[in-house]
């Protein structure tokens, strides 16, 4: 049944309602029956981008699809407990309307006649948080607001959760992406969701917005449903950072760039020593810089373990992708 009305809310959501009366209704909207999804999360800003971030883990399935809320340029906004979804869009309407976090938090909170089972955290890109737990949220919950970052969870198996998770994420260093999933790792080591884990979320928007949505979200990474959700997740991530390394050697081959290609092919290759796309990658920058030599023993490993390599080489002449000799070519297929 829970999952029957997950679903309708999740389709009924009058996301139109963005308006001067969205407060209005969606206190007409959300009832403390709202879905659930009592769990762990962080929102945080990166001092030296300017992205921001949030990020969650659950014990429910595909957490990302109604706690983590994230625009470029806006802000972003974690709502959970017995989730209130609309506070997600509404939360980043009211920053574009100039409304500070606590303002929008305070704005959203008052107007839901089931604000005492909520929990709801946004920041903006400004670094401003703000955050809040209802008093009927199951215990142990609770929040904590710092500079630049807000934590909160409920449900938890003990009250030490997101005092961790502050902790981790204040001593952590790096991108933003990583700072959160240690804040998330520290909750889980620090005992987690009393339930157990079942799925999770990562989602870092740009501090200014490029107009392409494509672009203005850095990381968009979801665990729907996983043993180790945030074991997958870490994998996930860097698997994301390698194949970062592959579009730019991509773009890097679009301007005949082949020492840039070559550098970012590897950088990937390194990563992940296993992975055939990023070798035969790193084979062809090879072949297009001259290094033959180098890149026919890749070649042949590639094409040990999976023929289709093979057949794909040859097509890479016509756009210029392979820039090669017929016997060189010959060479490489033999």
């Amino acid at each position: 049944m829970k999952s029957k009305f997950l679903l309708k809310l999740v389709f009924l959501i009058p996301f139109a309602i963005l308006n001067s009366q969205f407060s209005i209704l969606n206190a007409q909207l959300y009832k403390s029956d709202s879905p659930f999804a009592h769990t762990y999360s962080i929102v945080a800003f990166d001092e030296k981008t300017g992205d921001m971030g949030v990020a969650v883990q659950s014990h429910w399935f595909s957490v990302g699809t109604i706690v983590t809320w994230g625009e470029a340029g806006v802000g972003v906004v974690a709502t959970q407990s017995f989730v209130n979804p609309a506070f997600g869009p509404g939360g980043l309407e009211l920053l574009k309307k100039g409304k500070t976090p606590q303002e929008a938090v305070d704005e959203l909170i008052k107007s839901d006649e089931g604000r005492e089972f909520r929990q709801l955290a946004i920041l903006d890109s400004k670094g401003r948080a703000a955050s809040f737990t209802g008093k009927n949220c199951i215990q142990p919950a609770g929040n904590i607001v710092g500079k630049g970052f807000s934590v909160q969870a409920n449900l938890m198996s003990n009250d030490r959760i997101w005092p961790a998770m502050e902790k981790a994420f204040i001593n952590s260093k790096g991108a933003l992406a990583e700072r959160m999933l240690v804040a998330l790792e520290a909750a889980e080591n620090a005992g987690g969701d009393i339930r157990g884990k079942q799925s999770a979320a990562l989602l870092v928007v740009r501090a200014k917005s490029t107009g392409k949505i494509w672009e203005d979200r850095l990381v968009d990474l979801r665990v729907d449903d996983n043993k180790a959700p945030l074991v997958e997740l870490r994998r996930l991530l860097n698997i994301h950072r390698a194949y970062e390394h592959m579009n730019n050697g991509d773009l890097a081959v679009e301007k005949n760039d082949m020492d840039a290609a070559m550098k970012e092919y590897s950088s990937a290759m390194k990563m992940f020593p296993d992975n055939l796309e990023m070798k035969f990658w790193t084979a062809i920058a090879l072949a297009n810089k001259g290094n033959l030599k180098e890149a026919l023993p890749m070649f042949r490993e590639i094409f040990a373990k999976d023929k289709n390599w093979r057949d794909l080489t040859p097509r890479l002449l016509p756009n210029g992708l392979l820039k090669v000799t017929p016997d060189q070519l010959n060479e490489i297929l033999k």
